[in-house]
């Protein structure tokens, strides 16, 4: 064999270790999924701030805030978000579960969750007429309709992924990989809840307040 050949063979390769009994996959920060759900949740923070932050301007810019005095009705508002905040007593249950990757426990909360989820949705339908006002009746109406559009887009995105995880854990594809994705769900819903906090105290006080 020429000199040239013989430089050109591929050594053998050795392996000096078995990761065949390496779990599949991993919880928490140890997934990657999970570096991009928090990286989700800050470029969606921001977001929010910056819907937040263009209220505060237009307010300092109006004479009247809210124009006409019309300031939103509690009611729908009141009841979305103690039915918003008593949900993370069965997510939180629900991420634990689905950690410990039980099953039977991780159903019933995945159909409890998406149940929560649709009684809130249609009770964020009714959100938009006790604002009393549209969105293009001022510079309020604009801001406010936006940024509860916003969270609204979250509320939806996440109760359409837990409705398909719910599913998808009553069928084959239940168990492993599943698991970690219903824990994630369940962090990215307590976003939801605690994002739309100091939310609705600018869209419902603020206004009395000023």
């Amino acid at each position: 064999m020429s000199e040239a050949s013989t430089q050109n063979v591929l050594p053998t390769p050795t392996f000096v270790g078995d990761l065949a009994q390496l779990p599949g996959h991993a919880h928490s920060h140890r997934s990657m999924t999970w570096w991009g759900m928090m990286c989700l949740i800050a470029i969606e923070s921001t977001a929010f701030v910056l819907a937040c932050a263009s209220y505060f301007y237009l307010k300092d810019h109006s004479v009247l805030w809210p124009p006409r005095q019309l300031v939103p009705s509690l009611g729908p508002g009141t009841w979305f978000i103690g039915i918003l905040l008593a949900s993370f007593i069965p997510n939180m249950w629900l991420n634990r579960k689905a950690e410990e990757e039980v099953l039977k426990p991780v159903q019933i909360g995945l159909v409890l969750m998406s149940l929560i989820g649709i009684v809130l949705v249609v009770i964020r339908v009714f959100e938009f007429p006790a604002m009393h006002v549209a969105w293009s009746d001022s510079a309020y109406g604009s801001v406010v309709i936006t940024i509860l559009g916003l969270h609204t887009v979250h509320l939806v995105t996440d109760l359409f992924d837990t409705v398909v995880l719910t599913v998808l854990m009553f069928t084959r594809h239940a168990g492993g990989r599943r698991y970690v994705d219903v824990a994630e769900n369940a962090i990215y819903w307590n976003f939801v809840v605690f994002a739309w906090v100091p939310i609705y105290a600018i869209l419902y006080f603020f206004p009395r307040w000023v």
